[in-house]
């Protein structure tokens, strides 16, 4: 059975088609003889009466209703414009006036409350009933300069009577027609005045509808992608939009009076030629493939040649364009449907909206055609239903391709964040690895006893490889809280500890500079809390940090106060306050974001990404708390936040703890402990070699996964430190297979990734703890000792 394409599509066509069919009303008519009209006997309260029909017709006299004595010795057919006719085997002009007669009969005590609807001419009309003047659009004259055009459409009730005698004075010299040509309509007023409010409502809010619709692309497309098809069919709907209340009822013409007419008639036949051109451009770039650009540019050619004629000309020259645009305007529809064919069997995006929106668009025009030479006379809501649908799917498409773009982009932030994230890992290994290798032989050399001058030059070396992995840590830290990564432990936190332990460290930073770094604490901070002693050092210390680097002289102070305790929670009032050089007012906030600092020229006197204070904002924020600031220039600033933590009960810290040394060197620690060091770098090897065995542990070496699987012996190895990236075979395939075989060793993981990116990876492989290159000597000692269970002497 033959297939029709996009049935759904053909089958609401049809459904348009009936729709518009079946609204078709065409008031009725009567036979006029010798311009007498009688409708006596007609039930005109219930059904319009159009006055077509032979209308005596006076040509070029406007003759005012005394004036006329016997009846006319012409009749002709009314509404047709008289440029068509021939009035003693001559044609007649396109420019003069004319004087139409007719006399209707009614009855008066049936025939009550009844109406004209008074359509627009060619150009201008007064319109006498019963010798009295009732209705005027501009003002008819017997030359070019006496004469006023003006085109609007009107109800005039008319008087109680027997017999109305209509007088209609026409005159046209600028237009290239002349005359009527919409019917006179005659019926009950209620009814003839809730149509005409009815048309002009469906005209205004059309009109309304699609240029607010034009004004919503206009600004999507200022602030998206600026997306030339958002582009086009928004100045398409808003040329359009014109169109509906500037032409066929001229609504825009009726509400302002002064509207002149020749600024109009510009308008109207403007608005028409610019928007075959937007609606070209929209259709060429919603499927630039499937149109064929040759013929979109002499369409474009043709339609502005129309449009320069409508600017450069006037009305009687321009107004004679209306063949030449029909056949443009259905040459631009055709080839529009071509493309939108072809997009559609192309499976393009919006295609079959498309293709439905044409089609009811060239109904529409068929409709207006018709109506426009008086062949049916369509009501105003099946063309309001018509366009309505048409720029109904035109939205559906540009909503699909607005939402195919967000979707697109959506996934190219996702590759783009998956790409950051990947050379963030790598670049987290690539630099870590070898920071390990320069802090090892760093705080190796330190330990062989250097000379005073040689020392010196260690500890710049050292500081600055510390201070570049605090960078690396920063940038990584930033990224991981950005995409909502970060986590917090909640373990035991001893914050004097943590408070004494920075100060210390810090302070031979202070002492560099000369300037004191006191620490301050309130006597009730001797309790233990749960919380992330790790996340709460690196908050406090990037204060810390950024207080000493912007300190010249005075000092810098942390104090820890207690600001409530009860049995559950301590809440706790940490600031840091320095004497440096402040910040002002209005650059408070800006130093919050990440890599700024409060002027260009810190970075350069100061140094620092600008990244310290931003994690510290957010880690805080993470935990409920707000990160504050206090400052005036030149006399210092106090960064302080306030924060609680759940209290860890029975644990009151003794003035003095026990806390675990790094082992001196003859202690030999680790005496009797095998480890197997798996490890291809072989800096790194030599780093960990060497402090293992100053720590008299014996080792043996596996340059990959494959090796150390090799080597690995259950009852001679106490403990493996295992890097994670090996060729060959790397730590995970390596600690997989060692479990699988059933060895029970503990395997510590040497990796220059951050814990938390492979925490998912190793959590079911049998990894039992981290250790992150660069390593502290200290931290591996004592994860050693935790997993051997050495105690040492």
């Amino acid at each position: 059975m033959f297939h029709i394409p996009g049935k759904p599509i053909f089958r609401f066509l049809i459904f348009i088609l009936f729709l518009f069919s079946v609204g078709f009303s065409i008031a009725q008519e009567q036979s006029i003889q010798n311009g007498v009209l009688d409708l006596r006997k007609v039930d005109i309260k219930n059904k319009p009466v159009a006055l077509n029909g032979n209308w005596g017709f006076y040509w070029n006299e406007l003759l005012q209703p005394n004036e006329i004595k016997n009846a006319p010795e012409y009749f002709t057919y009314f509404p047709e414009r008289w440029d068509t006719k021939v009035l003693n085997g001559q044609k007649l002009s396109v420019k003069g006036f004319a004087t139409y007669t007719l006399k209707v009969l009614l009855d008066p005590n049936k025939q009550k409350d009844l109406s004209i609807v008074l359509p627009d001419t060619y150009c201008s009309f007064e319109l006498f009933i019963n010798g009295n003047l009732f209705a005027v659009a501009g003002k008819p004259g017997k030359t070019k300069e006496t004469t006023i055009e003006k085109w609007i459409e009107q109800v005039v009730t008319l008087p109680v009577s027997d017999t109305i005698s209509l007088v209609l004075q026409v005159a046209n010299f600028r237009h290239s027609k002349g005359g009527p040509y919409k019917p006179i309509v005659i019926g009950n007023t209620t009814q003839l005045t809730a149509e005409k409010a009815a048309e002009d409502g469906f005209d205004l809010l059309l009109a309304g509808a699609i240029l607010m619709g034009g004004l919503f692309f206009i600004g999507l497309f200022y602030f998206g992608k600026h997306d030339r098809v958002i582009l086009y069919f928004s100045l398409f709907c808003i040329a359009y939009s014109y169109r509906i209340v500037g032409s066929d009822n001229y609504v825009l013409h009726s509400l302002f009076l002064s509207y002149p007419w020749i600024i109009g008639v510009h308008l109207e036949y403007l608005s028409l030629f610019v928007s075959v051109i937007f609606f070209m451009f929209y259709t060429k770039y919603l499927f630039p493939e499937e149109t064929n650009k040759w013929l979109i540019r002499i369409e474009a050619i043709m339609a502005g040649i129309l449009c320069l004629l409508v600017i450069l000309f006037p009305p009687s020259v321009f107004t004679q364009l209306l063949n030449p645009f029909l056949i443009v305007m259905f040459m631009v529809i055709a080839h529009a449907f071509y493309i939108y064919f072809k997009a559609y069997f192309n499976k393009k995006l919006g295609a079959k909206y498309a293709l439905l929106s044409t089609g009811i668009l060239l109904i529409i025009f068929i409709l207006i055609n018709l109506k426009y030479f008086n062949v049916i006379q369509p009501p105003r809501f099946v063309l309001f239903f018509g366009y309505i649908s048409f720029f109904f799917c035109q939205s559906l498409i540009l909503s699909h391709r607005f939402a195919f773009t967000l979707k697109e982009a959506k996934k190219q932030a996702e590759m783009g964040l998956k790409a950051k994230n990947d050379f963030l890992s790598t670049m987290s290994h690539e630099i870590r690895t070898p920071l390990n290798s320069i802090l090892g032989m760093t705080n190796i050399m330190l330990m062989e006893k250097p000379s005073e001058e040689q020392k010196e030059q260690l500890n710049v070396l050292l500081f600055s490889a510390k201070n570049l992995l605090s960078i690396v840590n920063d940038i990584l830290d930033f990224n991981k809280i950005e995409a909502g990564k970060i986590g917090f432990e909640s373990i035991e936190m001893n914050l004097k500890t943590i408070a004494e332990n920075l100060v210390a460290g810090f302070g031979t930073l202070a002492k560099e500079k000369g300037i004191e770094l006191k620490l301050i604490l309130d006597n009730n901070v001797n309790i233990k809390v749960l919380g992330d002693p790790t996340r709460t050092s690196q908050i406090i210390g990037n204060l810390i940090h950024n207080a000493i680097k912007f300190t010249k002289r005075g000092h810098v102070a942390l104090r820890i106060g207690v600001l409530s305790r009860d049995e559950l929670r301590l809440r706790l009032l940490i600031e840091i306050e320095d004497t440096g050089i402040g910040i002002a007012q209005e650059k408070q906030q800006l130093i919050f974001e990440q890599f700024t600092q409060a002027d260009n020229s810190t970075s350069r006197n100061f140094g620092g990404t600008g990244l310290g204070l931003a994690i510290s904002k957010k880690l805080l924020a993470l935990q409920g708390a707000e990160l504050k600031l206090k400052s005036e220039p030149d006399k210092g600033s106090t960064f302080y936040f306030e924060i609680s933590y759940p209290i860890l009960h029975s644990q009151i810290l003794a003035k003095e703890e026990v806390i675990q040394e790094f082992p001196a060197e003859e202690s030999r620690p680790l005496k009797g402990i095998y480890v197997l060091l798996v490890e291809d770098n072989e800096v790194n090897v030599l780093v960990a070699k060497t402090f293992l065995s100053k720590w008299g542990a014996a080792i043996d070496i596996a340059q990959n996964g494959q090796e150390a699987i090799d080597l690995f012996d259950e009852e001679k190895h106490t403990i493996v430190l295992m890097d994670m990236h090996m060729p060959v075979m790397d730590g995970y395939q390596a600690t997989r297979i060692l479990r699988e075989r059933g060895a029970k060793t503990p395997i510590i993981a040497l990796t220059a990734s951050l814990p938390r990116d492979i925490e998912e990876r190793i959590k079911n492989m049998g990894i039992n703890d981290i250790v992150v290159k660069p390593f502290i000597p200290s931290e591996l000692f004592k994860l050693i000792l935790h997993y051997t269970g050495i105690h040492p002497q």
